[in-house]
């Protein structure tokens, strides 16, 4: 099915994504979007290609996703500022940072190999084989349906003892996650300083380390993740006096009383109440909060202690002036990037593509952030009912906010009411017609 039809504004950034393509095939990307959209069953290229009416050059679409796959910098510096001219942001941005992997199968995948599995699941396979993706997504809340990320770029993470597979002719080299992920805040950081933005990070703990860390904070980005609850932390160091000379060499950055995480979260004096808002509701929490010096951070910080059902939970953010209801709120913001893993996987079918070369891989799997991206700023200020219906579900909750695939599928919608318009925009149809043809774009969604 070729769509002929499609809402101005959506033709409008897509072909401003294209502009950052080879002039000579930058076409094909409106084409092969449109196939991602209707796209049915498993998620393969070749069913991208049947849904977009694509036939006999379908060989062409598969190098143009490989020239995609090494021009996705180019691409996402280009969805990035479409954003920020689209999207209402605040004095400071919040960009999440995490990994996630892709399951393959077949020894003839390049960049594949055997990773940890972060969701065992009821087989409890502890390891999996295919890609790892480290991905950096722009968080924001939505006025009324609560926090929204929307992913923007990623890099493959290849084990070292992995290289050796991939093709000389790539010259792949070697990065750890935590080089990767510091590469594309300082990519993100170019743009959101030009823009006149302040940058912050959102990180689970497994980024909380010295070479992620020494980079992103020579950008002077604000970092906020878990804290090891086994954490060095030191006091302090003393202040210089008025008037008093100091000695010989560097003064200190680091106190000499050491901190014990445990001790003071158990602590029973000290403990203060704040009232902030986390995955969509007001919780109340119990807190202590303190300022140490940690050597990972190359400084001070702010230590948060939270008491929760399970235990205590240990936070720090590398800005000391932050307040204690910033810190919470932001790092429970973090969960919209895991929210994208679960779209782009469960809506979208990554790693479903069934790809060999690397180049193409890199590009199916970013194709599919920009396309989540594209459908969210689709969405972003039209209203709940034109995204969804519930009045056919009964037992639903009708104020619950549009899923991701709400909006693919009101997205859809309007795509076909446009088409079929303009095929009766010269002839008048009965109305009866008329209204079965609406009830074939309710099913079409």
């Amino acid at each position: 099915m070729a769509i002929q039809k499609c809402p101005a504004e959506w033709s409008e950034w897509v072909e401003w994504l294209a502009a950052g393509l080879h002039g000579r095939y930058r076409w094909r990307l409106s084409i092969l979007l449109m196939g991602m959209l209707f796209a049915r069953g498993r998620r393969t290229v070749t069913s991208w290609l049947r849904a977009a009416g694509v036939d006999s050059d379908f060989q062409r679409y598969y190098y143009f996703i490989s020239g995609i796959g090494r021009k996705t910098n180019t691409v996402a510096t280009r969805l990035f500022l479409l954003l920020l001219a689209k999207l209402p942001s605040g004095p400071h941005m919040l960009l999440a940072i995490d990994d996630t992997p892709t399951k393959r199968y077949g020894p003839k995948v390049q960049g594949a190999g055997i990773h940890h599995n972060p969701a065992p699941g009821p087989a409890d396979a502890k390891f999996l084989y295919g890609h790892i993706w480290v991905t950096l997504a722009w968080v924001l809340r939505h006025p009324l349906w609560g926090t929204i990320g929307l992913p923007l770029l990623a890099r493959l993470y290849v084990r070292q003892k992995d290289i050796a597979k991939v093709p000389k002719k790539l010259r792949w080299k070697f990065q750890t996650k935590l080089e990767q992920a510091a590469e594309l805040v300082a990519w993100a950081a170019g743009i959101a300083f030009s823009s006149g933005k302040r940058l912050w990070i959102v990180a689970d703990g497994f980024y909380a380390k010295r070479p992620f860390l020494k980079p992103v904070l020579k950008l002077g980005v604000v970092v906020v993740s878990r804290l090891r609850r086994d954490a060095c932390l030191y006091s302090l160091p003393p202040k210089q006096k008025k008037g008093k000379r100091r000695g010989r060499g560097k003064p200190r950055k680091y106190g000499t009383k050491r901190f014990s995480l445990a001790k003071r979260a158990a602590a029973k004096r000290g403990w203060q109440i704040i009232e902030c808002v986390q995955y969509g509701k007001t919780a109340i929490k119990k807190y202590k909060t303190f300022l140490a010096a940690y050597r990972p951070a190359y400084g001070v910080i702010r230590v948060v202690i939270v008491q929760e059902a399970t235990g205590p939970q240990f936070f720090f953010s590398t800005d000391p002036n932050i307040t204690v209801q910033d810190m919470l709120e932001t790092f429970a913001d973090r969960a919209a990037i895991e929210q994208d893993f679960h779209d782009i996987k469960e809506v979208w079918g990554a790693g479903l593509q069934q790809v060999r070369l690397l180049c193409t891989n890199i590009g199916v799997y970013h194709l599919n952030l920009w396309m989540h991206t594209l459908v969210e700023l689709w969405s972003w200020r039209r209203w709940h009912g034109a995204l969804c219906d519930r009045s056919d579900s009964p037992w639903d909750d009708p104020e619950r906010r549009p899923s991701h695939a709400d909006r693919r599928n009101a997205l859809r919608r309007n795509i076909l009411r446009i088409e079929f318009l303009a095929a009766i925009s010269c002839r008048r149809l009965p109305r009866k017609i008329r209204a079965f043809v609406n009830q074939l774009l309710g099913l079409a969604g």
